[in-house]
């Protein structure tokens, strides 16, 4: 992103400020040329007047540090266009939009950097506070993007939704569901129920076999946004990097086996939510543009209006 002089940074508007930072970055540096996600304000003492309830702030992590190899290695499918917009945008969009979406961060490999920062500046995402580098896994982008809140003294009780890039469409009612989720557990993940019935397999010599046909009442498919309060996600991957075992491909998986007695609920998820993997994907998803466009214009301008004017 374009290099700005102290005092551009000091006069602009907190709201709108972004600074693009590697995960190495020495922390304090980046503190003092960025401003920190803001911390709900202390509660007012009993001898003042009572006040509304402090709000939390909402982050929204946009994973878009995968290579995706099984799609084109030569074209990251997060930048490939769909309805003329990049799929890294459309996901940006669905938490830009929503109005009670705080802070946005997200999360890239080198490879596409620069062409996401250009896209941020050119898209004029105000909530997007940071664009910083993932690493070769899944998890090692989500553990950079908490790193990074850390290092910002993000409040403790702060809710964090960490979203796949490549699951453009998704909907405000999943995003917003899993706000409201959190309020009762501390955590959450979109998910939809199965259509199909799941075969539980064993290895019988060169082939698998079958160990089990759970119900299938019980059977969902993972999707993202999957939310957590900050210190639930924080100190499960605290206890993850103990285990020189650790390979989980989602972060509600993180959560269920190192916090076995945390509760996940499960917020309801849509068709449109699904994840580009390869180019059959990409066909697919194109017929969800038209929708998502009609209802992101609708959340848009319901955003630009204050809860008392609505």
């Amino acid at each position: 992103m374009r290099e700005e002089s102290p005092e551009s940074q000091h006069n602009r508007q907190p709201d709108r400020a972004r600074q693009s930072q590697a995960c190495d970055a020495d922390p304090q540096e980046a503190v003092q040329s960025q401003p920190a996600i803001e911390p709900a304000e202390p509660a007012e003492s009993a001898d003042e007047p009572t006040a509304a309830p402090a709000q939390v702030p909402v982050v929204a992590v946009v994973l878009a540090a995968g290579f995706g190899t099984r799609f084109d290695a030569q074209n990251p499918k997060q930048l490939v266009a769909v309805a003329n917009k990049p799929v890294v945008c459309w996901s940006i969009e669905a938490f830009e939009y929503d109005p009670r979406i705080t802070d946005i961060v997200v999360v890239v490999n080198p490879q596409v950097r620069d062409e996401v920062e250009r896209l941020v500046d050119e898209g004029g995402y105000a909530k997007v506070r940071a664009i910083i580098e993932g690493g070769a896994e899944r998890v090692d982008s989500t553990e950079s993007a908490l790193q990074m809140l850390a290092d910002f003294g993000i409040p403790q009780d702060a809710k964090v939704l960490i979203h796949d890039s490549v699951r453009p469409f998704v909907e405000r009612s999943s995003i917003d569901g899993c706000i409201d989720a959190l309020d009762e557990f501390d955590a959450a993940t979109v998910a939809m129920a199965s259509t199909d019935t799941i075969l539980i397999t064993e290895d019988l010599g060169e082939r698998k076999v079958v160990h089990a046909v759970p119900d299938r009442s019980d059977m969902f498919r993972a999707q993202t946004p999957q939310a957590f309060r900050f210190k639930t996600i924080r100190h499960a991957y605290e206890l993850a990097a103990r285990d020189p075992d650790f390979h989980p491909t989602d972060d509600t998986r993180v959560v269920v086996d190192y916090l076995p007695d945390t509760r996940v609920a499960i917020v309801a998820g849509s068709e449109s939510n699904m994840k580009i993997t390869t180019q059959d994907d990409l066909e697919m998803v194109k017929r969800f543009a038209f929708e998502a466009t009609r209802k992101r214009a609708v959340d848009r301008v319901q955003g630009m209006v204050r809860p008392d004017e609505a």
